[in-house]
């Protein structure tokens, strides 16, 4: 906020509010588009640095300094200590990276920090308290290079042109942008977004506007009622851009520089009226200078209340009370000066809430740094990686000769237990997995020497994707697949109906997380995969729990004796879903003969049946048909036999007479089988729960002999048998 006197720009507070609430939202999982509000901040903290380091005239680094630690650093202290102290205590989250994280956060190098640790901003995996301060490390390192490039272009302007800084910005923004673009278009969505020297020509465009308006006057319509309508066109015109454009669209390459330019406007327009305060600035001054605050403390109070069950409305509601509630409280106890309202009131609240901060500094400093232990392990899976290369090598070129192997296998069906377990451990299986699987990748190869894996420290559940993409469309999908993702993020339920579409039906082995970073992951894998009959989950977490000494200090990664019994746990869990699938087509072969043969059916008729033939032939594969125009009682005696099927169906017209007694001999003779009689004479048969008679006023339908039926005939006779024997 500039104020000049007792006036104010009231509209760029209502920009920081409109900007503040995207960002919370998008955070929130509401607004997709809201992390472009970060352009709008960078822009107006260039542009602010600016106009305020004119309007002091003589430029103090010790005043700008300690200003800046006061209005940005202070806080950032505070939040990170209070960040602590509630994620120790109040939830069961094993913090590895708590000591160099936060160091990363105080130091100003967390968007590196979050680089280096392969860290997804665009996946709504909340998996730290601190995920957003990416933002504020390239601003901290924004405002300590700032005052001496603000003087050295300052003076620039002063001993040559004016227009020469503003020339020197406007390159520099530009070849910062195309940069961004560069890295965009490279692929390395991560590193163009968290990439201080790719995200710089925000706050770059807002220090050219900023030499711009102090050297020049801003470019706009003066009339006033005018220039609010074209203010409030731009401000909707970011805001539809914060619902419309996510990290996923085809503009995102350009979104951020279209934003950085629409602020770029709304600044223009939003300073060329200084406002005399109004009541209804008592409601927007304050929210305004809270927006920093709101955007400290909400990401720790989504990562506190991200696992408690409870309605999502209402989840939303309380993280978006709580962290305007917690941000005013902070930034009202940390205001104090000697003009300020409530002095001693602040003075007091400041006074827990300070301690507290300290007391999780204190946690912080005492905390172990496991980078060391890290960078061992990691030395330990890049030994595997060359063996890993090789059998991936070795896999696709064996691939085609593995594929006939296998289906000539699948057709022998006389494959005893023994056969099995040499047919599983032979499988071409494909794994993907994280640090945990590339551990164990030895083990894994020698209990699939025909495996294919790809492990890779830090991977997250959404990042599988593209490994299964690549393979399916070079024909090298296995036939089973491993997953031993979701202990560094787990992506949502949509995310993982995307996996099953390459998965199709192939097995799908999913090694449930000993300790992953959130605690829904494994009861949201358990309700995932009771959608999908193809999907089993491998117990690991039983395991470990019985033999904790298979794993190591962070109870999440296997030591050299727990890769072997990982391994093992892999093989068994396949094993026996293929045991319990050969000794379920035993019995389902057994029974599926048996089905067949009680389903059987035996049409036996004379003409009549005949009319109907194309129809239930058609319609029935397990039939057989036995046809004669001059059946008589002999006849059909003769094939009453044990070969004859379970169900019989008797279709005769006029022309086969049969007295009630031998009708009825002959149904005797057929025992217990399912009867059903097209009865067109009217006998008068025997009254069993084994004898049905089809419904069929043949009548209705004869033709001129009165003895053959008509085409709608045949249908509605094809239609009632149809009925009867469903």
């Amino acid at each position: 906020m500039i104020k000049v006197k007792e006036k104010y720009y009231r509209l760029l507070d209502l920009v920081r509010i409109v900007s503040c609430f995207a960002i919370l939202f998008y955070h929130i999982g509401i607004l997709k588009g809201g992390y472009l509000a970060v352009c709008t901040f960078f822009v107006l903290s260039g542009y602010l640095g600016v106009v305020s380091g004119f309007k002091k005239g003589k430029f103090s680094f010790k005043d700008y300094y300690l200003s800046r630690l006061k209005k940005i650093y202070l806080p950032l202290f505070v939040v990170i200590g209070l960040s602590i102290v509630a994620v120790l205590f109040l939830t069961n989250f094993n913090w590895i990276n708590l000591k160099p994280e936060t160091t990363s956060v105080l130091f100003g190098y967390n968007n590196f920090w979050q680089l280096n640790a392969n860290l997804d901003y665009f996946v709504r995996n909340v998996t730290s308290p601190f995920m957003h301060f990416w933002y504020i490390a390239i601003l901290l390192q924004f405002e300590l290079v700032f005052p001496f490039a603000f003087i050295i272009l300052k003076k620039i302007g002063e001993k040559t042109k004016k227009f020469i800084p503003c020339i020197l910005l406007f390159i520099c923004a530009v070849l910062s942008y195309l940069l961004f673009y560069k890295t965009m278009k490279d692929g390395n969505i991560m590193n163009a977004y968290y990439g201080t020297f790719n995200r710089l020509f925000s706050l770059l465009f807002g220090v050219l506007l900023g030499f711009i308006h102090t050297y020049y006057k801003p470019l706009v319509i003066k009339h006033k009622i005018i220039s609010k309508i074209v203010f409030i066109l731009y401000l909707i015109g970011l805001i539809v851009m914060f619902f419309l454009i996510d990290s996923n669209s085809f503009l995102f390459n350009y979104a951020m520089l279209i934003a950085s330019l629409i602020t770029i406007r709304l600044i223009d327009y939003g300073t060329i009226t200084i406002n005399k305060k109004k009541k209804v600035d008592k409601l927007i001054s304050p929210i305004a200078k809270t927006c920093y605050e709101v955007y400290l403390v909400q990401y720790p109070v989504i990562f506190l209340l991200q696992d408690i069950k409870m309605n999502n409305y209402l989840r939303i509601f309380l993280i978006v009370l709580i962290t305007l509630l917690v941000a005013s409280i902070i930034h009202f106890s940390l205001n104090i000066s000697k003009k300020v309202k409530l002095k001693k009131v602040r003075i007091a609240l400041s006074i827990p809430i300070v301690l507290i901060s300290f007391f999780g500094m204190y946690k912080y400093v005492i905390a172990k740094d496991y980078t060391e232990d890290m960078k061992k392990l990691e030395s330990d899976l890049s030994n595997n990686k060359e063996l890993i290369e090789q059998k991936q090598k070795e896999f696709l070129e064996n691939q085609a000769k593995e594929q006939e192997e296998w289906e000539k296998f699948l057709e022998n069906s006389e494959n005893d237990e023994k056969e099995l377990e040499k047919m599983v451990k032979n499988l071409r299986v494909v794994g993907v997995g994280d640090s945990i699987m590339e551990l164990a990748v030895k083990d894994l190869y020698n209990v699939f020497p025909n495996g294919y894996f790809d492990a890779v420290v830090n991977r997250t559940d959404h990042s599988a994707y593209k490994i299964l993409k690549d393979l399916e469309s070079r024909g090298a999908l296995g036939d089973v697949i491993i997953f031993n993702l979701g202990t560094n993020g787990e992506c949502s339920a949509s995310c993982k109906e995307e996996y099953m579409k390459i998965v199709g039906n192939r097995k799908l082995f999913w090694v449930n997380a000993t300790n992953p970073d959130y605690a829904s992951f494994n009861p949201n894998l358990i309700e995932f995969a009771k959608k999908h009959d193809n999907i089993y989950i491998i117990d690991w977490i039983s395991v470990a729990k019985e033999h904790p000494e298979y794993l190591i200090y962070d109870k999440v990664h296997p030591t050299v004796r727990g890769c072997k019994v990982y391994a093992d746990t892999i093989y068994k869990a396949i094993y026996n879903v293929y045991l319990d699938e050969y000794r379920q087509k035993k019995e389902e072969k057994i029974k599926e003969h048996e089905e067949h043969e009680k389903n059987k059916i035996t049409f036996i008729g004379n003409d009549l049946l005949s009319s109907i033939y194309e129809n239930l032939n058609e319609k029935y594969d397990n039939k057989k048909f036995i046809l004669d125009n001059e059946f008589t009682y002999e006849k059909l005696d003769s094939l009453i036999n044990d070969e004859l099927s379970n169900n019989v169906v008797l279709v005769f017209d006029k022309t086969f007479t049969l007295d009630d007694k031998q009708y009825n001999e002959l149904l005797n003779k057929l025992g217990e089988r399912n009867i059903y009689i097209v009865n067109s004479n009217d006998n008068k048969v025997l009254v069993k729960d084994n004898i049905h008679t089809i419904k069929f006023d043949i009548n209705k339908y004869l033709l001129f002999d009165k003895i053959h039926i008509s085409d709608e005939g045949k249908k509605e006779l094809s239609k009632s048998i149809e009925d009867v024997l469903k």
